[in-house]
C-alpha cells in the first residue's frame, strides 16, 4: 500500500542511531517488497531480528495437487471438512486444508479454535477472509482484531499468529498468493491513493493501532518457503521474541478491510465480474459480491449471462445470503463453486426467469479469477458435490 503509517518509537531520520532510555541501540530492519524498488517499512528492534539458534524441517499438510480432469464444473462443500471433534483442537495455520492450487496461487480452508504457533510465508501475501469467527491477528508491527466478513491482508514475511477469540469456531478462506496483493491499479491515482470511482478508500483499511512487545526466549516461528521448485516449511528458533518492535513506519503492514465496506458497482443492464474486483496479485484477481440493487433497464434480467471466460478459472466462495443464479443446484453458506475455462457457465434452471423484476440481491461471495488453470487439493477431493456438474441438465451418465 501507498498509504503512509507511522507507530510507536522512532527516531526523526531514517537510518540514524536509535537508542531506549538507557543508551542502547535499537536494530532498523527494512522491510521491503521487490528489491528496494517498491513498499517498504522500517521496523525497530530491541533485538538483531536475524538471530536464530536453530533450524530443522517443518512438515506441511498434504500440498499435492490433481488436475481437473476429466474437466467439469465442481461443488465443494467446505463445511464438511471440519467437525466440531476436528476443529476445537485446530489452529489457522497448521490446520489448513489445501481445496485448490497453481503456481500464482493456492486456496486453503480452515475451521479453528485453537491459537496458532509463531508463522510466515515467505512464498507471497496471505489475503484470509473470515467467514465467521474472531480472532485476534498478533504481528510484529502490532495486532489486528479480524470479526466476520474481514479481509486479513498479511505481507509476505510478516511474521504472526491466530489466536480465535470468543466460543464460536473461527472459519477462514485463506488466499496464499507467489505475490503481493493489492488493490487494481484502476482504483488508484499515480500517487498510490483511492480514486473517486473506487468502491472503498484508505479509510476502510484498519491497520494496527499500537505496538505489540512480547517476551520470551528460544521462540518458534513456522516458515513456509519454496525449495527445490516444491513449497516447504522449516521451523526456526529465536533467541528472543520476535514481537519486539518498538516503532515502525511506512506503506508495508498488515491490514483488515471488511467486505461490508465495499461500495458495489451496479448499473441498468448486468455488470461483468471486473466491476466488483476489490484486489489482485500475479495472474489473479479478488471479486466481491455483496447485498445490492440490481440491474434497472426495464427489460434486464438480473442474474448473469452465460458465458465462457476462457482465459480464467472461476472460483466462488458462497459465504452469506441467498445466491439468486445457484438456487436448485444445492450449493449453500460454506460452498465453493468451480466454473473452469473451456466450460460455458451460467444461472441454474429456472433462475434466468425468476430474477426478471427483482430489485435486490441478498447475498456475500468472495470470487477469485485465476488465469491459469487451478489443480485440486486434498480438501477438494474429500468434501466434492459429484452430483453438480450435471445440475444443468438434470441427469449424468448412464441416466
Amino acid at each position: 500500500m501507498a498509504f503512509y503509517r507511522q507507530l510507536g518509537n522512532i527516531p526523526p531520520k531514517r537510518h540514524t542511531q536509535h537508542r531506549d532510555e538507557e543508551g542502547r541501540l535499537y536494530f532498523e530492519e527494512l522491510m521491503g517488497e521487490e528489491g528496494f524498488s517498491s513498499d517498504s517499512s522500517l521496523l525497530y528492534h530491541r533485538h538483531i531480528p536475524s538471530a536464530i539458534v536453530d533450524a530443522t524441517v517443518w512438515e506441511l499438510r498434504d500440498q499435492t495437487t490433481t488436475p481437473n480432469h476429466p474437466l467439469k464444473p465442481r461443488h465443494l462443500k467446505l463445511h464438511d471438512l471440519f467437525p466440531e471433534e476436528i476443529w476445537a483442537e485446530t489452529d489457522v495455520v497448521t490446520g489448513r486444508r489445501l481445496i485448490l492450487g497453481n503456481a500464482d496461487v493456492r486456496l486453503s480452508y480452515v475451521v479453528s479454535a485453537k491459537e496458532s504457533p509463531l508463522y510466515r510465508n515467505s512464498l507471497g501475501d496471505e489475503m484470509v477472509y473470515v467467514e465467521s469467527g474472531e480472532a485476534i491477528v498478533e504481528t510484529v508491527f502490532g495486532a489486528l482484531h479480524a470479526r466476520p466478513g474481514d479481509y486479513v491482508l498479511i505481507p509476505m514475511s510478516t511474521t504472526h499468529r491466530w489466536v480465535p477469540q470468543g466460543s464460536e469456531p473461527l472459519r477462514a478462506y485463506a488466499i496464499e498468493a507467489n505475490s503481493h496483493i493489492v488493490p487494481p491499479k484502476r482504483y488508484l491515482s499515480k500517487f498510490g491513493q483511492f480514486l473517486e470511482h473506487a468502491p472503498f478508500c484508505e479509510r476502510d483499511l484498519h491497520g494496527p493501532t499500537e505496538p505489540l512487545i512480547a517476551e520470551g526466549t528460544d521462540i518458534e516461528v513456522l516458515v513456509k518457503h519454496r525449495a527445490g521448485g516444491a513449497i516447504v516449511g522449516t521451523r526456526m528458533v529465536y533467541p528472543n521474541h520476535p514481537f519486539d518492535v518498538v516503532g515502525w513506519d511506512g506503506c508495508l503492514y498488515p491490514y483488515t478491510f471488511n467486505i461490508s465496506d465495499y461500495e458495489p458497482i451496479t448499473g441498468r443492464v448486468h455488470q461483468p465480474p471486473p466491476a466488483h474486483q476489490a484486489f489482485e496479485g500475479n495472474n489473479f484477481v479478488i471479486c466481491n459480491f455483496v447485498p445490492r440493487k440490481v440491474d434497472y433497464h426495464p427489460l434486464s434480467i438480473p442474474v448473469p449471462y452465460y458465458h465462457s471466460n476462457v482465459d480464467s478459472d472461476e472460483i466462488m466462495f458462497y459465504c452469506g445470503g441467498d445466491y439468486e443464479a445457484r438456487k436448485g443446484s444445492g450449493i449453500g453458506q460454506g460452498s465453493i463453486s468451480i466454473h473452469p475455462g473451456g466450460h460455458a457457465h451460467g444461472p441454474q434452471p429456472g433462475a434466468y426467469e425468476r430474477s426478471i423484476g427483482v430489485e435486490f440481491f441478498d447475498e456475500l461471495a468472495v470470487m477469485v479469477d485465476t488465469f491459469r488453470p487451478l489443480e485440486l487439493g486434498e480438501g477438494a477431493l474429500a468434501c466434492e458435490d459429484q452430483a453438480y456438474a450435471w445440475s444443468w441438465s438434470g441427469r449424468g451418465p448412464n441416466k
